[in-house]
């Protein structure tokens, strides 16, 4: 599974820093050291200063033939994200990075082990979210074990990019990275819609809320992109691929539920873990019959049921959960972008608890 942007997933930017410098920012889990936030403002500010304007490495000979057509349809997205998604038009994604890595930030999650419920962390700036971002990853996986030895379960995932949440355009924005520019053009399409959404809305320390809008916009705009510029290859590509995640989502979801379920109920802890490593083989036989079958051997899903607990599908759930209620408060609002956009920021303007209501209503019923 391709995780998208976490907002902020490092805590990166000058900001963060500065409001930090003259103390320790407390947790819900503690209190963190400067050493924390020191290395996300230092790897942050060592991104951008990797970043150029596309047109630079355009105009270089030496940039590669196959990363200038890239970078092409980069701003061909860029530009369709402004004209026809009402996306900010702003320097974001108007120049390129080469991190020599695979991610652009390493993120920690964590759940009790018998609770969906994530481990959160407080910051400056983005309040409080669902994970923990370092930019290095022998740093994350200590961090996770660390989690572990507390008695908690922790996945550690990469993340392509994240967002600044326009608060750095003064720097130069958000810019793309070697870390998807090569994805296939519907998934970079995607990527770079979901990126620019959280600029467009953000609800201090609701994940979920943040990650569902997104993941909206990333599927309407994509959708959108491929109506209009996929060709008939592409489209064929795009609805395979679709099909797969589509599965892929209703089992995670279904033995997430199941999960929950178990987790709430008046069984003794001992019968909890038992049931719960039944579901989880059973959730890793299902894939097995998938990937033998419809699947044709697609392995891309492998390394997420390889390391499944209650950590990672949590995190999943953030990202999909609230999905259909955006998609449903879109339609209400005629397709229209950008009265979507208005009726999201009021809702990010509520009180958690009327926001979450508001979302249950608009939510497809599951006969739906």
């Amino acid at each position: 599974m391709r995780w998208r942007v976490a907002v902020m997933a490092s805590l990166g930017g000058l900001a963060t820093l500065l409001l930090a410098a003259a103390g320790t920012v407390c947790l819900t889990s503690g209190c963190a050291d400067i050493g924390y936030l020191a290395q996300s403002t230092h790897g942050h500010l060592s991104l951008l200063a990797s970043a150029r304007p596309v047109d630079d490495w355009l105009r270089e000979p030496e940039t590669a033939e196959a990363l200038k057509a890239r970078l092409v349809l980069a701003q061909r997205l860029r530009d369709f994200a402004v004209t026809d998604l009402k996306l900010p038009d702003n320097r974001s994604y108007r120049s390129y990075a080469d991190l020599k890595r695979p991610a652009a930030v390493w993120n920690v999650a964590a759940t009790p082990e018998l609770s969906m419920k994530l481990q959160t962390w407080c910051f400056p700036v983005v309040g409080c979210v669902g994970y923990r971002g370092y930019y290095d990853p022998a740093a994350a996986q200590a961090e996770a074990q660390a989690l572990r030895e507390r008695g908690l379960e922790a996945t550690v995932y990469p993340v392509p990019a994240y967002s600044t949440l326009g608060k750095i355009e003064w720097l130069g924005g958000d810019p793309l990275l070697n870390t998807f520019i090569q994805w296939p053009e519907t998934e970079l399409a995607r990527q770079i819609f979901h990126e620019l959404a959280h600029q467009v809305a953000f609800a201090d320390g609701d994940t979920e809320f943040n990650e569902s809008f997104a993941t909206a916009v990333e599927r309407l705009g994509g959708e959108r992109w491929l109506e209009r510029h996929g060709s008939p290859e592409l489209r064929t590509q795009q609805a395979r691929l679709e099909q797969r995640r589509a599965e892929f989502r209703a089992l995670t979801q279904r033995t997430r539920a199941q999960l929950d379920a178990v987790y709430r109920s008046e069984l003794p802890d001992d019968a909890k873990r038992v049931r719960k490593a039944e579901l989880m083989a059973a959730m890793r036989t299902d894939h097995a019959a998938l990937k033998a079958g419809a699947w044709n051997g697609y392995a891309g899903y492998d390394a997420f049921f390889d390391k499944a607990n209650n950590a990672s599908l949590a995190m999943q759930a953030a990202y999909l959960d609230s999905v259909p209620a955006f998609v449903a408060l879109f339609e209400q609002q005629g397709r229209d972008f950008t009265r979507f956009y208005a009726a999201v920021q009021h809702l990010a303007g509520l009180p958690r608890a009327q926001r979450n209501a508001t979302l249950a209503a608009l939510a497809p019923s599951p006969s739906h």
